[in-house]
């Protein structure tokens, strides 16, 4: 009670006397009002921001909501017979018949008690027992539930658990489609952290959607040439105060700590929510490089550790003005630190070439802060809005490592290397957005965006400086969007008009400065064209034109890591790919339950790929512009319950493509070259019902064989095994898995240019899992008027990304 009132002492004394005032007005001489007080029926308790609607022979004449004390009066009102009907999300709808005359005006209705929905309550609980696939006219959404939370413990593992996505288990490189040329944002907005890093640190408890976005419309960044993945983190808006709780312990070869903790506030004109996450634990990978280079033949064996401890905080606020006016802001606080140590061991067929044993330990800390602003403004027309919105955020990333380079064979010492980076990043993006519906049928959103990002790079080697990166970039862009509905049809085209200016600078001991600079004028249309022609059936058909500029990884000359001899590095001379891409789906809805299917093609351009060549003793991993490609696809994916104590998401797909560049053929002979690469995927998750409390779990998954110009990825395959027990009457869940049941999950490859090679990586990926969630509080929700882009969903407000 006492942090009740200091809130309402800090932020709403004043409205609160705003809208106590609000209900004493001057009513016409020849009209009426009606008046009266909301309260639950169970707690007594005053409900504010009840739906009230006044209807005259059906038809809505005109309506209210409750103020902060439960209380309205609609006033102003002809002397006529009314119906009333008082709506609130969670409650059952009251219905009142009203009539106002000469000789009763003024009809208080007194105080109204609303009792529960158990129907809609079950709709909206914290977490549900089987994640869900929704399909939406440009988007697949992915409800986690708690079979994908108990799937891994961070973002990364329960990624591999969902339809055409795939994640590196070695690198943690996401990829959509087969493709990893893919843009991260977290809860609709864009950061600055690597997405490998930010998959490994946000627990999956903490997730609440993801949504795939493989072909956005011109109102979203055209970056990513596969597609936006949106990982929305949890928030709810229940009246009073309530969350929920989540641990789990994760057993590979060591143990795995994650937890979480959800709490939100909700009063009057006020919402606080915030969630807080751990992940701490030590990893263990292994592996081997087989090189079958000429006079160089050699096996390379590495045993990698890891230590990781990572805090993910968010605190956000929702102001609610007025009925027409929302203030909201939110931060994102992520602070992890990385020990990783471990060993490379080179051991070449011809002793001359000098075999070496190199330990090395890595520190590293990442800090990234992120701050959102949001002021949405509804205008008297249902719908009609303009949105501002300014995200700013910033990463800093030191590593500090040590290399030590051994003779294999008597252990003496042969050289050391430290290495110091500095990583500086800001990010910020300035939004505004404005809806108005020109008609029922008719919508038109237009929207300007201003984004500046930039980062500095330093590295030192041995204590003494060697070079420096920095890299900036702006971006202006507009965009306009008009869609139009026609009976059983619906279509929305629209462009995007992107000025985009690069600039980078690297300099090295030694070397000439080495400068890039860019300056693009490009637009990018899109077009969606929908059609229901009945409740079962909808086709959806849609182009667009996408850009993936080269990220600063990709860029950025600076190693990322090294062995005795590897290096990997960035390519300062990338240029962006462009990709025109096409999409056909089918979503039919069955007594079982609803299945997608769809076709895709893209045309690319000057395509991003990954390129091993030989620089004197060492091979260079890095980053080239390859010819133009195609690549086309189908996708199939089914949320079904084929009886009542069995259901299952099924998905299945199957990518082609032509990739073709110049690579290095044999060491220091270059060629151009193409191939014809096929992948298939599918993945199948049970969920077996023993009883109302009890569920079961089996999951599977299969990754076909991948190719590229110089490497082919062998097939990989798991089984998963679990099952979670309803206590503490619905309020707490206990969950188990097995991961990985006959220890298959492995990374191996095959190449032949510009050598023969071969090798593998090997993870903690059969392990088990136990954890607990405990969810608290009895609030309702409400239906407020949050921002549409808060849900990033395309039919609702307007929005850039």
């Amino acid at each position: 009670m006492n942090f009740k009132l200091i809130l309402l002492c800090l932020f709403g004394t004043v409205f609160s006397i705003q809208a106590q005032n609000s209900v004493k007005p001057t009513l016409l001489e020849n009209s009426g009002s009606i008046s009266g007080k909301i309260v639950d029926k169970k707690s007594n308790e005053p409900l504010p921001y009840v739906n009230i609607v006044v209807k005259e022979e059906n038809k809505v004449v005109t309506g209210g909501i409750t103020s902060d004390k439960g209380t309205f009066l609609i006033k102003n009102l002809a002397l006529k017979n009314y119906t009333v009907e008082i709506q609130f999300i969670g409650y059952k709808t009251v219905t009142k018949a009203i009539s106002l005359t000469n000789g009763d005006k003024n009809v208080n209705l007194n105080t109204i008690p609303l009792e529960e929905d158990a129907i809609q309550l079950k709709g909206v609980e914290v977490v549900s027992e089987k994640s869900t696939i929704v399909q939406k006219i440009d988007r697949k959404i992915i409800n986690v539930g708690k079979d994908l939370i108990s799937a891994g413990s961070t973002a990364g593992e329960i990624m591999n658990n969902i339809p055409s996505v795939s994640v590196d288990p070695q690198t943690n490189a996401i990829s959509l489609r087969g493709n990893s040329n893919v843009r991260i944002l977290i809860d609709g907005k864009p950061t600055n952290m690597d997405a490998a890093q930010i998959l490994q640190q946000i627990p999956s408890a903490s997730i609440k959607q993801i949504e795939l976005i493989t072909n956005p419309s011109a109102k979203y960044n055209p970056e990513g040439m596969s597609g936006i993945i949106n990982i929305v983190l949890n928030k709810n808006s229940k009246l009073g105060f309530n969350g929920s709780i989540n641990n789990g312990v994760t057993f590979g070869k060591t143990p795995k700590v994650n937890s979480s903790l959800d709490l939100n506030y909700r009063s009057g004109k006020f919402n606080f929510y915030g969630n807080y996450g751990f992940n701490h634990g030590k990893y263990s990978n292994h592996g081997f490089i087989n090189s079958e280079e000429t006079n160089k033949e050699s096996l390379l064996k590495f045993d990698m550790n890891s230590k990781r401890t990572s805090h993910l905080a968010k605190l956000g606020f929702d102001f609610y003005i007025n009925e027409k006016n929302t203030f909201s802001f939110y931060t994102n606080q992520n602070i992890s630190r990385d020990h990783n140590f471990g060993s490379t061991d080179l051991n070449y067929a011809n002793d001359t070439n000098g075999d070496q044993f190199q330990p090395f330990d890595s520190k590293s800390k990442d800090l990234s802060q992120t701050y959102n602003f949001d002021y949405k403004l509804d205008f008297k027309k249902t719908g009609h809005n303009l949105e501002l919105e300014v995200n700013y955020n910033k990463n800093d990333s030191p590593e500090d490592a040590l290399y030590t380079d051994l003779n294999r064979n008597d252990g003496t010492f042969i050289r050391s290397r430290s290495n110091q980076i500095e990583t500086l990043g800001k990010n910020t993006i300035i939004n505004l957005d404005y809806i108005n519906p020109l008609t029922e049928t008719t919508k038109l959103e237009l929207g300007l965006e201003s984004r500046n990002e930039n980062t500095a790079n330093s590295f030192f080697l041995n204590n003494a400086y060697n070079s420096n990166f920095t890299y900036e970039r702006t971006i202006y862009s507009a965009y306009a969007n008009l869609g139009k509905q026609w009976k059983k049809w619906s279509f929305q085209a629209g462009a995007r008009l992107e000025q985009y200016n690069a600039e980078a600078l690297f300099k090295e001991v030694g070397q000439a400065d080495g400068k890039f600079k860019d300056d693009i004028l490009s637009i990018y249309p899109s077009t969606f064209l929908t059609y229901n022609p009945s409740d079962k059936n909808s086709f959806n058909l849609n182009f667009s034109r996408r850009v993936d500029r080269p990220s600063l990884s990709q860029v950025n000359p600076i190693r990322e890591f090294s062995t005795p001899t590897l290096d990997s590095k960035g390519n300062p001379d990338l240029v962006p790919q462009f990709t025109n891409s096409y999409e056909l789906n089918y979503t039919r809805k069955t007594k079982i339950g609803s299945i997608t299917s769809g076709v895709f093609y893209r045309r690319i351009e000057d395509e991003i790929t990954r390129v091993l060549f030989t620089n004197g003793d060492k091979k260079i991993l890095s980053y080239d512009n390859f010819e133009n490609n195609n690549a086309y696809g189908f996708e199939i994916s089914g949320n079904l319950d084929f009886k009542k104590w069995w259901s299952a998401n099924i998905s299945l797909d199957a990518y082609k493509k032509k990739v073709k560049g110049t690579i290095e053929v044999t060491p220091g002979n270059f060629e151009f070259v193409s191939v014809d690469a096929t992948s298939f995927n599918a993945r199948i998750s049970n969920t077996f019902k023993a009883t109302k409390d009890l569920r079961f779990q089996l999951s599977a998954m299969y990754r076909g064989r991948d190719l590229s110009l110089q490497f082919q990825r062998n097939a990989m395959w798991k089984m998963d095994l679990g099952t979670s027990y309803n206590i503490l009457k619905g309020s707490g869940t206990i969950s188990a898995r097995f991961s990985d049941v006959f220890n298959t999950m492995h990374f191996a490859f095959d190449g032949d240019k510009p050598y023969k090679s071969n090798g593998q990586f090997n993870w903690e990926s059969q392990s088990a899992y136990i954890g607990f969630n405990y969810r608290f509080g009895a609030g309702k929700n409400k239906a407020i008027q949050r921002k549409q882009r808060d849900k990033n969903e395309t039919q609702g407000g307007g929005g850039l990304l």
